[in-house]
């Protein structure tokens, strides 16, 4: 079977803008689509969690709009990267997907099911929290201080922003980076510094934002998080998986954002487990 580490980038046309995406798996049923977090491209998927849950499910991960390898420029408002979530989708032609939304993607995520609910069979959110979260107003203090922290220790910041700084997390962050390297050819670009500023912009506002009435999706929905997650409390992901009228939360044990990717001998048979149900 075809590989996250090998499987080719495609490019579709919306409204003039270039999307990249990969896919993976056997086509046929309802599709997974992914929605990554914040700075990342399509190259910042961990190849255990797309190729674990490709085992069983058609794929697809994208770069939405002025991401990465697609064009245009990033949006400063989540609504509006729902929104572009929802055409690439349908542009696909896809009637019905189920959502895995990671971090920043959680919040786009939770805009698609809004702002489409017709589209969402299923939704795994996993390092996310509900729109008008408080402490928001504190991210670009967390992450300027961990692109400090980087800076010094000639790191990605992501060693201080998904991963504890014991002996576990530095572990589960260094097997983290090598998966991440595996792919060696037809990588996406990186990301941009309108993409950076514009993510982070919709992120506070998101914060600042007044709550949304989860109890309108109604779809059954997976919750994930490590108990000690920086970039959005743990006890976020577990508000918002009290106010959604169906869901399931998961918390992992001496870990951060990160939590599903240093857990994903558990997560991974978890997800599938859910999408199954």
């Amino acid at each position: 079977m075809t590989t996250w580490r090998d499987t080719p980038t495609k490019t579709i046309t919306i409204d003039g803008t270039s999307f990249a995406y990969r896919e993976l798996g056997t086509p046929g049923g309802v599709p997974v689509v992914f929605l990554h977090h914040f700075t990342a491209v399509l190259d910042d998927w961990d190849p255990r969690i797309l190729d674990g849950v490709a085992s069983q499910h058609h794929v697809i991960a994208f770069d939405n709009r002025g991401v990465g390898s697609t064009g245009s420029r990033v949006p400063s408002d989540l609504e509006q990267m729902g929104a572009d979530a929802i055409a690439f989708i349908k542009a696909l032609a896809y009637d019905q997907v189920d959502l895995f939304g990671f971090s920043l993607g959680g919040a786009v995520a939770q805009m698609v099911a809004l702002q489409a609910p017709e589209l969402v069979r299923r939704m795994v959110l996993a390092g996310t929290g509900p729109r008008g979260g408080g402490g928001i107003w504190k991210m670009p203090f967390i992450v300027g201080g961990a692109y400090a922290k980087a800076f010094a220790a000639r790191k990605d910041p992501r060693h201080f922003l998904f991963f504890p700084r014991n002996a576990e997390g530095k572990m589960a962050a260094e097997d983290y980076f090598a998966r991440l390297a595996e792919r060696s050819g037809d990588r996406s670009k990186s990301i941009s510094r309108q993409a950076t500023l514009a993510q982070l912009r919709a992120i506070t506002a998101g914060g600042m934002h007044a709550p949304d009435d989860l109890s309108t999706i109604t779809v059954p929905v997976l919750v994930a998080n490590g108990d000690h997650d920086l970039m959005v409390a743990s006890e976020h992901s577990a508000d918002m998986a009290r106010r959604l009228p169906d869901a399931r939360l998961i918390v992992y044990p001496n870990s951060g954002h990160g939590g599903v990717f240093q857990h994903h001998e558990k997560f991974v048979p978890a997800v599938l487990a859910f999408l199954a149900a």
